[in-house]
C-alpha cells in the first residue's frame, strides 16, 4: 500500500512540475505573437513609403515599359519556404509541406519549369526533402523580432540572381499567415516577382502625397532597383513575422491541448491518490479494531 501511495505522490509531483512548464511556454507564445504582429505594423509607414518611390519611378514611361514585359512562358521559378526548426507545433510543418507540393504540381501541369527553393526551419527542409523537390539552402528560424532583419538580409543575398531586373524569374512566398480565428492560421502563397502588372498600374496613378514635385536622384533605374529591393526586404519580413506568429500559435494551441490533458490526468492521479489512501487508513483501522478484539 506504502509503495502505491508514494508511487501515486511521485506522479502527481510530476504532473505539477510539466503543468507549470506548460504555463510558461503558453505566456512565451502569447508575448511571441504580440511581439512579431507588432514587428509588421511598425512596417507599414515604411513600405507606405516604399511604395509612394516606386509610384515616382513607376511613372516614367520609359522605364515603364521595361519594367511590364509581356508575360513570358514559365519555365523556372524561385520559391522561399518559412517552416519551424522546434517541435510542439502540431500539424504547422506538414500541412504548408502539403500546400507547396500541391501548388508546385499545379506549376508543373502547365509548364515544365526548374524550381530553386530556399527554405527556413530545419524541419520544414527535411520535410520538401522528403518529397524530392530540388532545395537551394536551409536558414535557421530566429528566435526573436531581432533576428529577423539579419535572416532576411541571407535571403535577400542568396537570391539576388534570381530577381534582378533583367530576369524574369517569378520568385515567390510560402507561409502560414494568422486567421482571422483566434490562435488558427492558415497557408498562404505570394508572388513578389515579377512585379504585378495591376499592381503597378495602381502605384502608377498613385498621387504624390508631399507638398513638392518629387524627384529621383541619380538614374532613375538605380533608384527604383533600390526601392525594388526595399520592397522586397519589407514583403519577405512581414512572410517572416506572419510566419513566426502562426508558429507561436500553433505552439499555443498544442499548449492549451497538453494543459486540459494535464489537468485531467492530475484530476484522476489526485483520485487514485486519495482512495488508495483511505483505502490505507481504512485497512490500519482494521488491523487495530481486530488486534482489539483477540
Amino acid at each position: 500500500m506504502t509503495d502505491s501511495l508514494d508511487a501515486l505522490r511521485i506522479r502527481i509531483e510530476g504532473a505539477n512540475d510539466l503543468q507549470a512548464v506548460v504555463r510558461t511556454m503558453k505566456a512565451l507564445s502569447a508575448s511571441n505573437i504580440t511581439e512579431y504582429e507588432n514587428a509588421v505594423q511598425a512596417l507599414n509607414s515604411y513600405y507606405d513609403t516604399v511604395q509612394q518611390g516606386l509610384s515616382v519611378c513607376l511613372q516614367q514611361d520609359k522605364l515603364r515599359q521595361t519594367t511590364l514585359p509581356r508575360k513570358p512562358a514559365l519555365t523556372s521559378a524561385a520559391l522561399i519556404v518559412f517552416g519551424s526548426d522546434q517541435g510542439l507545433v502540431g500539424q504547422f510543418n506538414d500541412s504548408l509541406a502539403q500546400y507547396v507540393r500541391e501548388q508546385l504540381d499545379h506549376m508543373s501541369s502547365q509548364h515544365k519549369v526548374q524550381y530553386k527553393i530556399w527554405v527556413v526551419g530545419e524541419r520544414m527542409y527535411g520535410r520538401l526533402q522528403d518529397a524530392g523537390l530540388p532545395l537551394e539552402s536551409c536558414f535557421s528560424v530566429p528566435n526573436s523580432v531581432a533576428g529577423v532583419t539579419p535572416l532576411i538580409a541571407d535571403l535577400l543575398l542568396a537570391s539576388e540572381h534570381v530577381w534582378g531586373l533583367n530576369n524574369q524569374c517569378p520568385l515567390y512566398l510560402f507561409h502560414h499567415q494568422p486567421s482571422t480565428q483566434p490562435g488558427q492560421y492558415q497557408a498562404y502563397m505570394r508572388k513578389l516577382l515579377p512585379l504585378d502588372y495591376q499592381w503597378q498600374k495602381a502605384l502608377s496613378a498613385r498621387a504624390w502625397s508631399g507638398p513638392s514635385l518629387p524627384e529621383t536622384l541619380g538614374t532613375t533605374s538605380l533608384t527604383l532597383r533600390a526601392l525594388i529591393r526595399e520592397y522586397l526586404f519589407v514583403s519577405i519580413y512581414q512572410s517572416c513575422a506572419e510566419s513566426l506568429a502562426s508558429e507561436n500559435a500553433s505552439r499555443l494551441l498544442a499548449m492549451q491541448r497538453a494543459q486540459k490533458n494535464i489537468e485531467e490526468m492530475l484530476a484522476n492521479l489526485q483520485q487514485q491518490y486519495h482512495q488508495q489512501r483511505q483505502e490505507t487508513i481504512d485497512a490500519e483501522l482494521f488491523d487495530v479494531v481486530a488486534g482489539g478484539n483477540l
